[in-house]
């Protein structure tokens, strides 16, 4: 096996990952809890970006609702976003996994 090569392949591939994480805060995804009440949007980073409540359900008798939905809406958010970009790191790796790659 020829090591240049090899080391090239893995610069390459490192150089695809972090244009991958770059794009990847670009791309967004949109979680709604609450039945709709609670919409989340968050990126491939796993930063959440935005959050829209409706104001039908801010009742002051049941603040806990409300904290349970907006928590469960951005746990989602965020679960949805790292699955995301754990897909988009797979397509470059192969399945090896980026943490064995010293990533």
């Amino acid at each position: 096996m020829n090591l240049n090569k090899l080391m090239k392949q893995a610069q390459k591939m490192q150089e695809q990952m972090a244009k991958t994480q770059a794009e990847l805060e670009e791309k967004t995804v949109e979680v709604q809890a609450a039945g709709g009440k609670v919409t989340v949007v968050a990126n491939g980073a796993g930063d959440v970006l935005s959050l829209k409540i409706d104001k039908q359900i801010v009742d002051p008798e049941d603040v806990e609702f409300l904290e349970e939905a907006v928590l469960s809406g951005v746990k989602q958010a965020i679960a949805q976003g790292k699955d995301l970009a754990q897909s988009e790191m797979t397509k470059i790796t192969g399945g090896l996994g980026a943490a064995g790659l010293g990533f």
